[in-house]
């Protein structure tokens, strides 16, 4: 359709607000559940410990977290296959396989975490892990064979929008303004300790399932290379929301515990919540911070558990969308259930799970490489206008080892702790 088809600049206009309405959806619930509770834990030891010092990191990613994601979207859009499917096409089984086998326990792990901080959530207000975690499974499940695509993703955008609560509290532990500016100037790079946070911010913030999720839903929501420029904008504010609720959970931590010197280890949320509530307010300050951690997790939840089921469905060829039934696609809707039940009942028998996130940390380090790898090597076989080429493709793989270079670093630093 031609410019000279359409009636009336106003007329263009509103055809082209619906549309990116339309388009808009998985950048913004993938970018949600990029700041899950492992994230938040990250965000909040970072203030605790180092005050304002890595404010500035959290605005430096967005446009890093923005080009490798806007790839994913490219590749979707334009080959209509998800990311485990072109890998199998290009590079053959095996080495599908190796992406997605290593996907899987990255997306085990970070389930349990997600499920872990629930829980915490719960016995903040004297509900039981087994019970948060039957509401949680039941609810998720439910959600999942009854709904359509479209349905998932506008429950995912609610629940996530809870995060931003975080503002609030941020706001009330009235930062100061002029120890904020100094803070976020202030980087002790010789300091391994406050480096070692840095690449865990890296690698809270870049994750391998991120990719693998956007890549097969824009496949999933049936968007073609005319919704590309919405689909990018789409991205571009789902990196900003995130990074702006993370750097308000930072805030909030460095104006209250890093401000009175009081830097313990913030490990669960039973322990991030009881050290800044008390300067926030009693009540409001629980209830806030549970609202933004249950919105948080439930997201990331959501999204995690499909990411395995649909990747493990694609590279074995089965049917792996919403969109299908549960008796069509029987194997996709079993991965799912199987994953969250497992989850669940492993978090509700109340085994110790602290090392467990240590070893979920390293394993997305060592996964980044692979993934962001593929990534870029798929992306330069995309067929003109679309590939990845020029300039932009020298930035592109700058960024990429980087990116993989902080996260093979987090991960290491994990090892020898």
């Amino acid at each position: 359709m031609t410019d000279d088809s359409l009636p009336t600049a106003p007329g263009r206009a509103r055809s082209r607000w619906a549309r990116m309405a339309a388009v808009f959806g998985p950048g913004v619930v993938v970018m949600l559940a990029d700041t899950d509770a492992g994230s938040i834990i990250t965000a909040a030891q970072s203030g605790a410990e180092w005050g304002y010092r890595l404010l500035l990191l959290q605005l430096v990613l967005v446009p890093i977290l923005y080009v490798v994601q806007e790839l994913t979207v490219r590749l979707g859009i334009v080959s209509g296959r998800g990311h485990a499917e072109l890998i199998r096409e290009y590079y053959g089984r095996p080495w599908a396989w190796l992406s997605v086998g290593t996907l899987i326990l990255a997306c085990v792990g970070a389930l349990l975490s997600e499920l872990s901080g629930l829980a915490g959530v719960g016995l903040l207000f004297g509900v039981p892990a087994w019970q948060t975690m039957a509401l949680v499974v039941i609810g998720l499940t439910l959600m999942a064979y009854t709904g359509s695509y479209l349905s998932v993703e506008r429950s995912a955008i609610a629940i996530g929008a809870f995060e931003l609560v975080f503002l609030v509290v941020a706001w009330q532990a009235r930062p100061d303004a002029a120890a904020l500016a100094a803070g976020s100037l202030a980087m002790p790079l010789g300091n391994p300790k406050y480096l070692y946070l840095v690449a865990a911010n890296i690698g809270a913030v870049i994750m391998p399932w991120m990719v693998f999720y956007q890549q097969s839903a824009v496949v999933e929501k049936r968007l073609t290379p005319a919704d590309l420029g919405a689909a990018r904008w789409d991205t571009a504010i789902g990196a900003v929301v995130t990074q702006v609720i993370m750097a308000a959970v930072l805030v909030a931590t460095a104006a209250t515990l890093g401000a009175h010197g009081h830097a313990s280890a913030l490990d669960t949320v039973q322990q991030i919540a009881g050290a800044i509530v008390p300067y926030i307010g009693h009540d409001s300050g629980r209830v806030l911070f549970a609202l933004g951690m249950t919105g948080s997790a439930l997201v990331a939840t959501i999204v995690v558990t499909l990411t395995a089921a649909r990747t493990l469905s694609e590279v074995l060829g089965l049917k792996h969308s919403l969109e299908h039934a549960p008796r069509e696609a029987p194997w996709f809707y079993g991965f799912y259930t199987v994953a969250l039940a497992a989850g669940g009942l492993l978090v509700a028998s109340g085994v110790n799970l602290v090392r467990l996130s240590v070893g979920v940390q390293v394993m997305n380090a060592l996964l980044l490489p692979i993934v962001l790898g593929f990534l870029y090597l798929l992306a330069r076989r995309l067929p003109p206008p679309f590939r990845l080429a020029g300039p932009y493709a020298a930035i592109v793989l700058g960024v990429i080892l980087l990116t993989a270079g902080f996260g093979l670093y987090a991960g290491l630093a994990g090892l020898a702790d």
